[in-house]
């Protein structure tokens, strides 16, 4: 890879996405970063990766809106110009967002969202940037990285997160095909899958709640639950140049939760 490397991490405005922007900026990476909504977040994230001396854009992208892929992909390849690039180095599938899924209280529609964000726009946003026709050059370098965000709950169940936890579980299906497909060009591809982690995610009930808190943490190895700032570190070091030999791996960032 280009001693410039660049990231894009989708949902990086908030949450476990700014934490891999930010980690991934202290590691050297200059990072691009999509917000579905809330674009003073996203300011915000990049005025705190200009703050580590790296360099930061921010895009509007909705990962259930695949019909917009393709304008995101030519206004990314724009974007990556101002580095006199043509291609960048990491692609870290991060947003998402939370559904409860009871059987026999949920309604389609949920179920299309779920699926929308946690799978179809993955899929379908990793293929536009890490393939292309004919002979075209596509936008994920070779020798890069692919790092998918997954959930500790496609490991231990609770309810009521059945569809969100099984999109995750397909996507971490995803990641081996996945490694296998761009082996070839070098590139690696891993899941890492938080346990439970205080962040807005999911109306912010494990942030909020200190008796979610105490009770997550009893389950917990090492005695508390994660905040944002554990994960993005553990993102980073996927994207490091030491970790290119891993691949194909569900690398679960949960403290040992439930072990």
């Amino acid at each position: 890879m280009p001693s410039n490397k660049i990231a894009l991490v989708t949902g990086g405005n908030r949450g476990l996405g700014r934490a891999a922007v930010e980690a991934l900026a202290g590691a050297g990476t200059d990072v691009v970063l999509t917000y579905r909504s809330h674009p003073e977040e996203a300011r915000e994230v990049v005025e705190a990766v200009t703050a580590l001396g790296r360099r930061a854009e921010a895009i509007q992208l909705d990962t259930a809106v695949t019909a917009g892929f393709a304008e995101f992909t030519e206004t990314f390849r724009a974007v990556l110009k101002g580095w006199d690039r043509d291609t960048f180095d990491i692609l870290v599938n991060n947003a998402g967002i939370a559904g409860n899924t009871v059987l026999g209280t949920t309604d389609e529609e949920t179920v299309d969202l779920l699926f929308a964000v946690h799978f179809k726009g993955v899929y379908l946003l990793t293929q536009a940037l890490a393939t292309a026709p004919g002979n075209d050059r596509p936008l994920l370098a070779d020798h890069g990285r692919v790092i998918n965000v997954s959930t500790g709950l496609a490991r231990f169940v609770t309810v009521p997160y059945a569809v969100y936890a099984s999109m995750k579980g397909a996507v971490e299906v995803l990641t081996r095909y996945w490694a296998t497909e761009l082996g070839a060009r070098g590139i690696s591809v891993n899941t890492i899958a938080p346990g439970p982690v205080a962040t807005d995610f999911a109306g912010a009930y494990l942030r909020d709640s200190e008796q979610a808190q105490t009770m997550m943490s009893g389950m917990t190895a090492l005695g508390r639950i994660a905040h944002a700032e554990d994960i993005g570190p553990a993102i980073a070091a996927l994207a490091a140049d030491g970790t290119a030999w891993i691949t194909g791996q569900r690398i679960e960032a949960s403290g040992g939760f439930r072990l």
